[in-house]
């Protein structure tokens, strides 16, 4: 049953504010509309399309910036960074991304995106792979959107540091890589 248009609206609002980065197709399943009419609505409520939103949480929430890598080379968007401590990226699944036969996702995607986060998050102007332990827990879809986020487990002695990147679909896990990283400083 729809809901009267005040009512989803409402409901609408509080949704993106709960999970700013729901696409506009996620949210007509979710209200059973079409998604001209949540494009309508967000209109009408002054809410910005997805990747409106996407960045302007990641201005209000970004209180460092990437120093190993230039942003444009890390693959995905990140979202939240916290230097030498944890780091977010999303990464929308598309056609450049699959194969044409089956519409999976090239792993070499998942795991840029992993690799690329894993510098990302190191303060240090210079940081490089050591040694990666990747491991995929299923298939990635055309369409689907992977959530990275990384962590520092352990900064170790002579300039390495360990970082742990999982990856989600949703809820689900799809990625994990366990990253040995070299710094140019010892922390």
């Amino acid at each position: 049953m729809r809901l009267p248009k005040k009512i989803r609206q409402e409901k609408l609002k509080d949704k993106i504010e709960d999970t700013p980065f729901i696409t506009d197709e996620a949210l007509a399943d979710f209200f059973n509309v079409s998604i001209q009419t949540i494009r309508l609505d967000r209109m009408e409520l002054s809410i910005p399309e997805l990747r409106e939103r996407i960045k302007s949480v990641a201005t209000d929430q970004w209180n460092e910036t990437v120093k190993a890598l230039p942003l444009d080379d890390v693959i995905g968007e990140i979202i939240d960074l916290e230097l030498d401590n944890r780091a977010i990226s999303i990464l929308d699944i598309t056609k450049d991304h699959v194969f044409s036969r089956n519409d999976i996702a090239r792993g070499h995607h998942l795991f840029a995106q992993a690799n690329s986060l894993a510098v990302a998050v190191i303060d240090d102007e210079l940081a490089l792979t050591e040694k990666a332990e990747i491991k995929f827990t299923r298939q990635v879809k055309q369409g689907e959107r992977v959530v990275a986020k990384a962590h520092v487990e352990t900064l170790e002695k002579h300039n390495r540091t360990h970082v742990v990147v999982e990856s989600f679909v949703e809820s689900e896990p799809v990625f994990k890589g366990n990253f040995t990283m070299y710094r140019q400083k010892e922390q």
